[in-house]
């Protein structure tokens, strides 16, 4: 099943959006996000990977699939949704979604990626970087992240070697859900707002080169 949010007016890009390990594509974050994209002129369409759509058969909890099916199930969500959209496509998601995106980026020939929260490493585990795929990537790409992700926080990203064509976007002191502290003076729906207007602007870019 495919969950879409299309713009009212004239579409300037469809981007295809995979959820996180935990969390459903229709989580309030993903349910938010995608409102402010359609809002900016972004088509977004939603789907699950079979792990995820199980649970809503027998509301049984699972970990997700291996990466193996994982990466089918994109490819062929990708496959369909290009049979269905004209224009400029890109895919990503949140977290683990974005991370099976970007792990294909190249090989679908995606028109550019974006991550929002992307899981460098595992939680507790910086020393096991999942990043090696990122040096060689030539997909345009922007990932949001927080300044304070436990999957990769601004000082741990900034010694991964990631290529040229990645841009990454720092929210201030957010965590992976890209909330930040309350000291910092910022609200969550405001780096929701600033996360949903880097990617209109970057999308915006020609090809989504980052600028």
């Amino acid at each position: 099943m495919l969950l879409w949010n299309r713009p009212v007016g004239p579409v300037s890009y469809t981007l295809i959006l995979a959820h996180g390990a935990g969390a459903p594509m229709d989580s309030p974050f993903m349910h938010d996000i995608a409102q402010r994209l359609a809002a900016r002129g972004i088509a977004v369409v939603r789907f699950e990977f079979p792990y995820m759509a199980a649970l809503r058969g027998d509301g049984r909890r699972r970990p997700p699939n291996p990466q193996a099916q994982l990466l089918g199930c994109w490819r062929e969500v990708h496959a369909l949704v290009r049979q269905q959209v004209t224009g400029p496509l890109a895919i990503g998601g949140k977290s683990m979604g974005g991370r099976m995106a970007s792990l294909l980026a190249d090989e679908l020939g995606a028109d550019a990626l974006v991550c929002l929260g992307y899981p460098f490493h595992a939680v507790g585990k910086a020393d096991k970087p999942r990043v090696a795929h990122l040096a060689d990537l030539k997909t345009p790409t922007l990932i949001v992240q927080g300044e304070r992700d436990p999957m990769g926080d601004r000082l741990t990203v900034a010694g991964y070697s990631l290529s040229d064509a990645i841009r990454v976007q720092w929210l201030v002191a957010g965590d992976h859900d890209l909330k930040p502290l309350k000291a910092s003076g910022f609200s969550h729906e405001q780096h929701l707002e600033a996360a949903a207007g880097s990617v209109e602007a970057f999308l915006a870019a020609p090809g989504g080169t980052p600028k």
